[in-house]
């Protein structure tokens, strides 16, 4: 709740700012792709704030693509390490089914063979004379 409320107050300053800075810098500039000859074709004119929000949102941009570049290495790291764990995880269940099946056929072949434990048991000693 109260990050919530937080990131509202810290939004309404930033529109604030945004807006005074575009009232306060509203003129015509001109933007010539040849500064020394500004009679040319290859001009715009446009409210200065336009140009700063351009940078702003360029700053921003060149930003995220940078750090998306940069910890393309731990994505990278994090993909490899995942396919691993998938990997051993096939492992794991192939040698759980492997271990049940084995346990099945041990149980099976245990309740088929007829109890030996009476033939096995050991005999008491016969006493002379008795």
């Amino acid at each position: 709740m109260l990050s919530r409320f937080l990131m509202t107050v810290i939004a309404f300053v930033a529109a604030l700012l945004l807006v005074t800075l575009a009232l306060a810098n509203r003129h015509d500039v001109r933007l010539a792709l040849d500064p020394f000859n500004p009679a040319t074709g290859l001009s715009v004119e446009i409210p200065f704030f336009f140009y700063l929000f351009a940078a702003l949102v360029g700053g921003v941009m060149l930003g995220g693509f940078a750090t998306w570049f940069g910890q393309g290495k731990w994505r990278k790291t994090a993909r490899q390490r995942t396919q691993e764990a998938m990997r051993y995880k096939g492992e794991v269940d192939r040698l759980t089914r492997e271990r049940d099946s084995h346990v099945e056929a041990a149980k099976k072949l245990a309740s088929q063979t007829p109890s030996s434990s009476a033939a096995n048991a050991p005999r008491p000693l016969a006493i002379a004379g008795r």
